[in-house]
């Protein structure tokens, strides 16, 4: 079936690029419509950091870009923002390290392509920060497309069941990287070993007059929430408990809410409603929840994909949220068991563990065969995700075993990368005209 999907869109049409004149800042701007105004010059102050945290916060102009260039017309479930620093480490529910996918805000059902586009294109992008030959930043954008390919197609051979229970294990991964690279994901993993609910209770947290544990202002990463109180919290946590599966319900009825503050978190995320909660048990016994607004995924609102009735219906009935969480579930191979979803005040939100383990690579560290191991590794975690979709199979045959979509793809995010540097370029410009405004952190 994949392959006859080939006379229907070539695969080296997947190389095509349709001409644009689109206003990259307008469209930034118009997603600012639906964010907390005060935080805006963050965002933008983030963004502007590099071309590649340009990259990271432009999801959804991407997700338009995509929606007028053809397409395999294959769908999966897609993360939807499936770049490099969008893979992570993150404690599993035995308490062990697992490398995987992190966040699942535009997780939507959309072709297959538009993911691996937009990891290829964050292999151009972060190489060229990094500094990298361009026949290099090829090389490790076709040795990403390869793994992609081959990993998908070794998953299929699997049955539904068997490609479920794969597990992405840490030390299997890293057997046959280079010495050099191996300690920087070392540094990595002891990194994130240390980031746990205790660690920020510790650092971000103090006792009032009264002796109460409170969350410390720091303006602007944290901030105050005036519209929340005592009962109205009770009542988010208990709807929040109310999504979560029984064995987590009974742990957490053990913990009541004591403190909440807003948080500002990620880039693309900035400016949308994230809050940190804490709870506290017995024996000064503490868990740090996030809890962080689910706006419509931007493969929808921008890629104008349509989503099959049933998930339809579902985010009609069970919000935004629950779309995010079902989403992640599917799509890693451990997720926290701590995931959760509620509705307040006409938002969705979806909850889940803060700093649990969490940690990632800093690419910057990485020599060149360091960045090329770690796009093959994002990419294999990628093919596994997809290889949950019930069309993964026609993705394999579409796909073939010559390097036509490989050289394609790669293509058409070497295209893509140099519009993105355009787009950076011109949110610059638009700063240093002050049409946008500009916050610029001292300490992150």
């Amino acid at each position: 079936m994949g392959r006859a999907l080939r006379k229907q869109t070539p695969r080296t049409s997947l190389a095509q690029r349709t001409p644009t004149s689109r206003d990259a800042v307008a469209h930034l701007e118009e997603q600012n419509r639906s964010r907390l105004e005060h935080l805006i010059p963050l965002r933008f102050g983030r963004m502007l950091a590099s071309p590649f945290a340009f990259f990271r916060g432009t999801a959804g102009l991407m997700a338009l870009d995509l929606a007028q260039d053809p397409h395999s017309g294959i769908p999966v479930l897609c993360c939807g923002d499936a770049h490099l620093s969008n893979f992570g480490f993150y404690a599993s529910p035995e308490r062990r390290l697992v490398f995987d996918l992190n966040d699942f805000d535009e997780v939507a059902i959309a072709p297959w392509d538009w993911d691996v586009k937009r990891l290829i294109t964050s292999v151009i992008v972060g190489g060229e920060d990094h500094g990298f030959e361009q026949s290099e930043i090829r090389r490790f954008a076709l040795a990403a497309f390869s793994a992609y390919a081959s990993s998908l197609r070794a998953m299929v051979e699997q049955s539904p069941v068997q490609r479920y229970f794969v597990q992405p294990h840490i030390e299997a991964m890293t057997a046959q990287i280079d010495k050099q690279t191996r300690k920087v994901l070392e540094r990595s993993v002891a990194s994130a070993r240390k980031r746990t609910s205790e660690r920020v209770v510790r650092r971000n947290t103090e006792r009032d007059a009264q002796g109460q544990l409170r969350f410390i202002e720091q303006t602007p990463r944290m901030t105050r929430l005036d519209n929340l109180n005592a009962p109205l919290v009770e009542q988010l946590f208990a709807e929040y408990r109310g999504t979560v599966t029984f064995d987590i319900a009974s742990v957490l009825a053990q913990y009541l809410p004591t403190d909440t503050i807003r948080r500002v978190v990620g880039v693309g995320s900035v400016g949308t409603r994230c809050a940190l909660q804490l709870l506290e048990g017995a024996d000064d016994d503490t868990l740090v929840l996030q809890v962080k607004q689910a706006n419509q995924s931007v493969l929808v609102q921008y890629g104008g994909f349509a989503q099959p009735r049933r998930l339809v219906d579902a985010v009609v009935q069970r919000g935004q949220g629950a779309r995010v969480i079902n989403g992640q579930r599917l799509l890693q191979a451990v997720s926290d068991p701590f995931l959760g979803h509620l509705r307040f005040d006409d938002a969705d939100f979806y909850v889940r563990q803060f700093h649990d383990m969490k940690g990632s690579v800093e690419l910057s560290e990485l020599d060149a065969e360091g960045f090329r191991d770690y796009g093959i590794l994002c990419a294999t975690l990628l093919a596994r995700a997809h290889s949950q979709s019930p069309l993964a199979a026609q993705v394999v045959g579409y796909i073939g075993t010559s390097n036509t979509a490989a050289e394609a793809i790669v293509d058409w995010a070497f295209a893509y990368a140099e519009q993105s540097f355009a787009d950076y370029r011109a949110l610059q410009a638009a700063a240093e005209s002050g049409r946008v405004p500009v916050a610029v952190e001292s300490d992150r």
